[in-house]
């Protein structure tokens, strides 16, 4: 009775299964020209990424510009041994591109926004504090959580990023858009005042406080 009952549990989970299966396959039709997967490398969405991303792991072995061993470990040398995750940043800076641009329906932009998140997790799961793109990862993580409606945790992903590396801007810019589409104008100005004072030659936030003072008079 109980291997019964195992075998009919095993059954259901692998129905279940088929049926994401099937759902995340026929997804390729709602985005018509482009394949159902992003580990189909195609040529327009690498073409997005950072220039590192074609020597990351499994990118190299199936992007043509890849395939170049100093080049691979010229950014080993550059980014250290995170490097070695990185290809899940890349993986995630696609499903994002992919959320934000190219799905059409609510249920799969969500899809791509949070799968993304978990890309971007694995590789801040695994590097140091003081891994040079760290805060870029964050910051990039924070901006897909607005996206899926959690503004708080979004908010602490963007103030990790800020601690981490005061003078890098767009966490800023992205923290002042959210509290400036919530309304809170005085927050939005308030945040950009302290990325500008951190980074006083950031063009986009002078803009945006430029903006900004324009819609409060």
């Amino acid at each position: 009775m109980k291997a019964l009952r195992l075998i009919r549990s095993i059954f259901r989970a692998l129905l279940a299964l088929g049926v994401i299966l099937t759902a995340v396959s026929s997804y390729a039709q709602n985005i018509p020209g482009y394949p159902a997967s992003v580990a189909a490398y195609d040529p327009r969405e690498v073409a997005l990424l950072p220039r590192y991303c074609p020597y990351t792991q499994l990118f190299r072995d199936h992007v043509p510009a890849g395939k170049n061993p100093d080049e691979v470990q010229r950014w080993y040398s550059i980014l250290g041994e995170t490097f070695h995750a990185m290809h899940h940043y890349c993986f995630g800076l696609m499903k994002t591109y992919r959320g934000v641009i190219l799905a059409r329906e609510e249920q799969w932009r969500r899809f791509y926004l949070r799968d993304a998140i978990e890309e971007f997790d694995y590789v801040i799961d695994r590097a140091p504090p003081d891994f040079v793109l760290l805060p870029e990862i964050l910051m990039k993580k924070g901006e897909n959580l607005i996206r899926l409606g959690q503004g708080g945790s979004g908010l602490t992903q963007l103030l990790r990023a800020i601690q981490l590396k005061p003078g890098y801007w767009p966490p800023y810019a992205v923290m002042s858009d959210y509290y400036k589409n919530t309304g809170d104008l005085k927050k939005a100005h308030e945040v950009l005042e302290n990325g500008l004072s951190a980074s006083p030659d950031a063009k986009a936030l002078k803009e945006r406080l430029a903006n900004l003072d324009a819609v409060k008079k």
